[in-house]
């Protein structure tokens, strides 16, 4: 029997004196409490929806290198670390978005993981994503409707696809593995691109909206020069009370990189 405490859930490896081979299909559907779960190295199975919509899923650990059914991580858009064997950070966090964000399943059932090869089929997946169109797949969603999507607003539809792409894009700059420069510099672009004060500030809506979950986001917007004079107030507006680290970064990067301090907003700091 699985044993669960606090959202963390450990799948034991025998069961009724047998070794636990498989993970049923639907097996955790929508359990909306996990967090984590840990897999030891007998589960060869992974069966169709096994986590799917496990909206607060944040890291899974498979101890072995178990086959994958379909969908078996769908919608769980809180996914940041997915460890497979021996699996490194980098690689785990890569692995998570290549389920929950690029699309690629085929990337999780790898026998290369980690390696230099892997790592290009990464990038060439994520650079296929870049160059499509924002609108790609949109007809596909009006035809689908709205109840299934959310929403047939081309404006919103564009801006989810660009989110998409920040967050890869950033994602891929702090895991920079055998990432090519040229590729470097393009993510970069498209990250000052879609900084606060541009036509659209989805770089900047990422960044507000992961924060609190990793200062890495924010610091590494600040490093490409996406805070400048003229955008400076509005994204100290943009963060309000809520978050006083991110704030309070803020203001330490404008008295160190713009050459100047605001006394009043420290005060209301």
């Amino acid at each position: 029997m699985a044993i669960e405490i606090a959202g963390e859930l450990v799948i034991p490896a025998m069961r009724d004196g047998h070794p636990v081979e498989e993970i049923g299909r639907k097996e955790f559907l929508s359990k909306k409490n996990l967090r984590k779960v840990t897999v030891p190295d007998c589960v060869k199975t992974v069966g169709d929806w096994a986590f799917a919509y496990c909206d607060n899923l944040d890291t899974v650990i498979f101890k072995g290198y178990p086959s994958f059914g379909k969908s078996v991580f769908l919608d769980c858009h809180h996914l940041r670390f997915l460890y497979v064997g021996e699996g490194r950070e980098d690689v785990a966090a890569l692995m998570a978005a290549a389920v929950t964000k690029a699309e690629a399943p085929y990337l999780l059932s790898a026998g290369d993981a980690g390696t230099d090869e892997w790592f290009r089929k990464w990038d060439a997946r994520m650079q296929a994503i870049f160059r499509s169109p924002d609108e790609e797949g949109y007809s596909r969603q009006v035809l689908c409707g709205e109840e299934d999507y959310g929403s047939t607003d081309l404006v919103a539809y564009k801006n989810k696809r660009r989110r998409t792409k920040v967050r890869l894009a950033l994602l891929r700059l702090i895991y920079p593995t055998v990432l090519d420069a040229a590729v470097k510099e393009e993510l970069e672009q498209y990250l000052k691109d879609h900084t606060k004060g541009s036509e659209s500030e989805e770089t900047w809506e990422v960044v507000l909206e992961d924060s609190v979950e990793d200062s890495r986001f924010y610091k590494l917007f600040g490093e490409l020069g996406c805070i400048t004079e003229e955008n400076f107030d509005g994204l100290l507006r943009d963060v309000g009370p809520d978050n006083p680290e991110l704030k309070a970064w803020l203001l330490r990067y404008k008295e160190e990189r713009l050459g100047h301090s605001d006394f009043f907003a420290e005060l209301d700091l």
